[in-house]
C-alpha cells in the first residue's frame, strides 16, 4: 500500500507536487496514523517561505496539526493501540501531515475529543498547545490572585481563542483581549474575554478603562509592532510571554527598570530537543480534550477545504497568508 503526501516542488518551492512513497514503519516509540484532517498554521507558511528562500533538494512534506485513526504501534509505546482516534502537532523536525500516512512519537499524541469529528479535532493541538504552555508553564497565570490581570494580544486568532477560554477555566486573573473588528471582538467576548479593546493604541484604550499596567501579556501577532506598547504597560514584576519572533532588536530598557521577565513559548521545543518531560505534551492535549468533551472549551474551527490535493493545501496556505484569519482552516481527506 503506497502513502500519498502534498510536498513542497524542489523544483518551483513556491508551489506544492503530490508525491507517492511506501507505508513506513514505526519505531519504538511512534505510532503509524492514518490521517483524517489537518489543519494549516502559520508555522507551515514560516517554514514553506523558508524554503522558498533558502531552496532544498528533495520534496518537504509540511504540515504539523492532524486527527486521525491509529494503524501501527512501536514496541514501547503505552496508552495507545490499533484503532485508537488521535491528534497531535506533531514534530517540526520530521515529516509533516500533509499525508494520509504520518509517524508520530505516542508522547507528544493525545486521544481525540469524542465529542468532535475530525476537522474540528485537527484545528486544536499546536494553538491548545501553545496556549497552554505560554499561559501556565511559562506566565503561571494559574497562581495569580483575581486583581492581576492578563492582556491577550490577537484574541481572535487560533491560539487566542482558546487562550482565553483556558485563561477564564484555569485562573482568576481579568482577562483582556485585542481585537480591531466587532465580529472579532463578540468572538473573543464569547469565549470568556473580560474586557475587549483595539489593538492599534493599546495604551490609549486601557486608559480609557483606567488600566495604566497589566501584570501578564500573552503576545500572540507582531511583536515588533506592539513592543513599544507592551514595554510601556506591563506592570512592575510582570511576566511577558510571545510566540512571535522579532525581527529587530527589542529594546530591554523599560523591563529592566521594572524587573519584567520576558518569556518564549515554542511548542515544538519539546520534541525537537527530546527533553525529558515531552510526554507532558500528550498530557496536555488529553487534558484538552477532557475540557471539549465538558463543553468547557470549543474548537477553534472556522473553514473547512476537502480533500488532500495541491488544490486544496494551496488554499489553506493562501487564506493563512491573508492575516485574517479569525479561528482555523482546515483540509478533511
Amino acid at each position: 500500500m503506497s502513502v500519498k503526501s502534498i510536498a513542497v516542488n524542489p523544483q518551483d518551492p513556491k508551489s506544492f507536487i503530490e508525491i507517492t512513497s511506501g507505508m513506513p514503519q514505526p519505531g519504538d516509540y511512534d505510532l503509524l496514523v492514518e490521517v483524517k484532517a489537518v489543519s494549516i498554521n502559520p508555522v507551515d507558511t514560516k517554514v514553506h517561505a523558508g524554503l522558498q528562500k533558502n531552496g532544498l533538494q528533495e520534496p518537504r512534506v509540511l504540515g504539523w496539526d492532524a486527527s486521525g485513526i491509529v494503524k501501527a504501534v512501536g514496541s514501547k509505546v503505552n496508552g495507545f493501540k490499533t484503532g485508537d482516534e488521535v491528534y497531535y502537532a506533531g514534530d517540526i523536525t520530521r515529516p509533516g501531515s500533509n499525508t494520509t500516512h504520518q509517524l508520530i512519537d505516542a508522547r507528544i499524541v493525545g486521544h481525540k475529543p469524542g465529542t468532535l469529528d475530525w476537522a474540528a479535532a485537527a484545528s486544536i493541538p499546536l494553538t491548545a498547545l501553545t496556549a497552554w504552555e505560554g499561559l501556565f508553564e511559562r506566565l503561571n497565570i494559574q497562581d495569580a490572585a483575581e486583581d492581576k490581570t492578563l492582556l491577550i494580544i490577537g484574541g481572535a486568532g487560533g491560539v487566542g481563542s482558546l487562550a482565553i477560554p483556558f485563561a477564564r477555566h484555569h485562573s482568576k486573573v481579568k482577562i483582556i483581549a485585542t481585537a480591531s473588528r466587532e465580529d472579532s471582538a463578540q468572538w473573543c467576548r464569547d469565549r470568556g474575554a473580560d474586557l475587549v479593546v483595539n489593538y492599534h493604541d493599546l495604551p490609549g484604550e486601557l486608559a480609557k478603562h483606567e488600566i495604566k499596567f497589566v501584570d501578564y501579556i500573552f503576545i500572540l501577532n507582531d511583536t515588533d509592532g506592539h513592543w513599544e506598547a507592551v514595554s510601556q504597560l506591563i506592570a512592575p514584576q510582570g511576566h511577558i510571554c510571545t510566540i512571535v519572533e522579532n525581527k529587530h532588536p527589542l529594546n530591554q530598557d523599560a523591563l529592566k527598570s521594572k524587573s519584567a521577565a520576558l518569556h518564549w513559548e515554542f511548542m515544538y521545543t519539546r520534541s525537537m530537543y527530546q527533553t525529558a518531560d515531552m510526554a507532558r505534551q500528550g498530557e496536555i492535549l488529553d487534558n484538552v480534550a477532557k475540557l471539549v468533551d465538558e463543553g468547557v472549551v470549543e474548537s477553534a474551527l472556522s473553514e473547512t477545504l476537502h480533500g488532500l490535493s495541491v488544490e486544496s493545501i494551496a488554499e489553506a496556505h493562501a487564506k493563512v497568508l491573508e492575516g485574517h484569519m479569525r479561528g482555523k482552516v482546515v483540509v478533511a481527506f
